[in-house]
This record gives structure tokens, sequence and C-alpha cells, in this order.
């Protein structure tokens, strides 16, 4: 029998180290060769690890969440016939031993010497205990034969008489057992609960809530990415945040219709139209569209829309990007939108399809509320979020000049943005211009 060293191999031009996300087997399983060993993640991707060789997994590198270096041993496999397990380092010899211990520990004799005399001193000292009185029995008082043979009611620190299984009831039903009254014996039963739900419960006795059990989740993987970069983000960025309200009226109307002859065609729903919108004002506003190296200060203006949309997905807000958003029309970005999002919830998204966004849009959809101020995706300087539609009433000019009031259909729209990179003027200049199109949806739709 012989030990195979699986290494974690070479994942990536530039990576130097890897997370455990999840392991496949463990200490004592056989694994076949090409049997999944781990799931490893980079700052590109998440990799797939295989076993190269059948055998008896015996040692493993870490848990989930533990990060290892590029070439250190990841598993250790027992297989048939010589395996490639390099020699180990002889043990030291016991005066090494010792002599290490002497230099790291220069002390340690005073340290014995010390525990020593502690014990020889605790052993000669005598501890004399008092004797406690012996109480005083109560006079004991009559007891009336007329009294009935309910129980008193136990005080709020007695100890109550009750079994396992009604104490466990009991506190599945948020009921404090001093609280209730023992039929006889002074023991609790469950017929006693049931006594106290009946004349208590309606009452509102019943507490907020059941009482649950504290945990700690370690966070690895996707969910610690996610933490190091909103860290990252607000440790480094001065965010500013600029909120504007849009009549989104006529844009949904524009919308209906253009759904009702769709056909085969995806549904259009609010984003399609948004992007189209951004992509149109990008060229006027390029201070938006951009990255930031704040080490080398310099700014990356982009001419192409890389719109990264923010995607929740079980595993974690997840960013897939919409390459060159300013070349699609409604109906392909409705598409796209589509196939990204279920590609980042189900797994299958490309590394390359959640990766260099210039731009980003974040939308909760009708959970959107009523404003947001969104943590910009660094190194981009700027994120939009549309939030939801209400209904309002709104005084509204008519053709004649006259104002009504009338039932519209409003939404807010917040910007995040990178303070050393864009300025106020320009986010309010970008939200007006931006409010222009939407209010006019002809001027999105035309070319």
């Amino acid at each position: 029998m012989g030990r195979y060293i699986f290494r974690l191999p070479d994942i990536g031009e530039g990576i130097a180290e890897a997370e455990i996300v999840a392991w496949h087997v463990k200490v004592g399983d056989t694994v076949e060769e090409d049997g999944r060993l781990a799931d490893m993640m980079t700052d590109k991707a998440t990799v797939e690890m295989e076993s190269p060789v059948s055998g008896t997994v015996v040692e493993v590198a870490g848990e989930a969440g533990d990060v290892i270096a590029i070439g250190s041993p990841l598993v250790v496999i027992e297989i048939e016939g010589a395996g490639n397990e390099e020699g180990r380092a002889p043990a030291p010899k016991a005066e090494v031993v010792e002599e290490r211990i002497e230099v790291e520990t220069p002390d340690a004799g005073d340290v014995e010497k010390a525990v020593a005399g502690a014990s020889t001193s605790s052993a000669r000292a005598e501890v004399v205990a008092e004797p406690l009185p012996t109480p005083t029995p109560a006079q004991a008082k009559p007891v009336d034969a007329r009294a009935p043979t309910l129980a008193a009611k136990p005080g709020p620190h007695a100890k109550v008489l009750a079994s396992p299984a009604v104490r466990q009831r009991a506190r599945d039903l948020g009921i404090d057992l001093s609280e209730v009254r023992p039929a006889e014996d002074g023991r609790v039963r469950h017929s006693d609960l049931d006594a106290f739900l009946s004349y208590n419960a309606s009452g509102g006795f019943q507490p907020a809530g059941v009482k649950g059990k504290d945990e700690q989740v370690r966070v690895i993987g996707l969910r610690r990415r996610i933490a190091e970069n909103m860290a990252a983000s607000k440790r480094n960025i001065p965010h500013f945040a600029y909120v504007e309200e849009y009549d989104v009226t006529a844009l949904e109307e524009t919308r209906a219709q253009l759904n009702a002859g769709r056909g085969d065609r995806p549904k259009l729903t609010m984003l399609p139209f948004l992007i189209t919108a951004i992509c149109k004002l990008l060229p006027k506003y390029p201070m938006l569209n951009a990255h930031y190296d704040d080490e080398a200060g310099v700014v990356t203006r982009y001419g192409s829309v890389h719109l990264g949309m923010a995607a929740q997905t079980p595993g974690g807000l997840m960013v897939p990007v919409i390459r060159d958003a300013q070349d699609r029309n409604l109906w392909q970005l409705a598409a796209e939108i589509t196939r990204l999002a279920n590609a980042a919830r189900d797994g299958s998204a490309k590394s390359s399809e959640l990766s260099g966004s210039t731009i980003t849009l974040t939308s909760l959809g009708p959970m959107g509320g009523v404003a947001t101020t969104p943590v910009i995706n660094r190194p981009e300087v700027a994120i939009i979020g549309p939030n939801r539609i209400v209904e309002r009433p709104m005084f509204v000019k008519g053709a004649d000049g006259i104002e009504r009031i009338e039932k519209r259909k409003l939404m807010n729209i917040s910007m995040s943005c990178d303070h050393r990179v864009v300025d106020g003027w320009d986010a309010a200049s970008f939200a007006q211009d931006l409010r222009k199109l939407i209010e006019a949806p002809a001027l999105i739709l035309a070319g």
C-alpha cells in the first residue's frame, strides 16, 4: 500500500491560493479515479477538483472556508502499490528536542519549581467549614378538612414538579410552569397545561414568539467574497447618493402594448427600457461608465457599456454582465437578462460572464422600496437602482393648459457615485436627462 499526495494544481494565471468551498469526500471514504474531491474558489471562478487515482482518503487539508496555497497538499489517498509521498522529515533526536525546549522556554525550570511550591502550600492549607445552623422546624398549622384538593400555585422561583415531556411541551408553548396550578400532589401534568391554555391563552398570555437557538454560521465561499468586496467598497469609496422621482405612466402603457403583441419573444420588464435609456445617455456622461484605479490614480472611461446586473441567487448576490449593451434592442436585452439571471441562479454562468462590468444596475423589483443607497461595485464609479412603482394622485396639465388631478404611476430611481470621480452636478444632470427619456418613451424607441 502506498500514499498518494494530491496537491492543489495551478488553476489559473496569477492565482496563488484558493478557498475550500465544499468537500465531496471525508477521511475514510473510498474515491474512484476522476471522482469529485472538493470545490475550490478563486477570485475568478469555482473549480471542481477530481481525484487522479482510486483509493481511500486518509487526510484532507482543512475545512470548508480554509484557504490553501497552490501546490500545497489537498488530499492524501491510500492506494494499491507505490505512492508518490515524499519522505517525511526525520523526527528530531531527544537531545535536540531538549535543547529546543530550553531555548524556547528558558524559564521552564522556574515554572516547575513554582508549580511544585504552590502544590505543597495548598496541601498544607487547612479549610475549616463551620457547621450550618440546624433550622428550627416551623410550627405546623392545622389543615382544614374542608380545603379543596387543588395544590397551591408554585412561586415564581419555586421548583416545579413535572415530567420531561410536560416540560418540553411547556417550552414549545412558551408557558412558564410556575404559572400553572397543578391539580393534585403538586405535579404538573398535561391536563393541567390544557386547563391553563383554556383559561389563559385567549387572554393574550401567549408570548410573541418561540425562542430560537443561537448558532454560528461560518462565512465562506461566495458569501465571503461578497463581504470582502462590500467592505472594500465602503472603506475606499466616498459614496454619495442621488434620488429622483419619475412618472412612468406612459412607459408602462408602452410596455403593455409591446407585450400584447410579443408572440414568442420574452416578456418586457422595466429593465430593458431603463438599460436602453442609460446606454443612450452614457456617451454624454462618460465619467459614469468608468473604472477608477485608486492605487495608480487613473480613471479609465469605457466606450462600450458592459452593464452589470445584480441578481440574487441561492448562494448570494452575483453580478452577471450584459456585454455591449449599447448594441442590443429591447427584445435582445430582455432575452439576455433572462439567460444571465437563470445561469447565475443555477450555477452555470461562466467566469467571463460574471466580471468586467463598467456600470451596474441593481433592482429588487416590487420589493424595491421607496429609495435605496446601493453600494458601488468596485472599481466601478456608479450604480443605478430603480425602486418600486407606486400609484399616487398628481396635478397633470392637459392639452388645454388646465391642471387636473390624475392617478399616475411613479417610481424613484437611486444612484450612488464615487465622489472622487463623479461630481454632484454630473449625477444630477444625468438623472434629469434620464427623466426626460423615461417620461417620453418614444424617445427611447427612436433610433
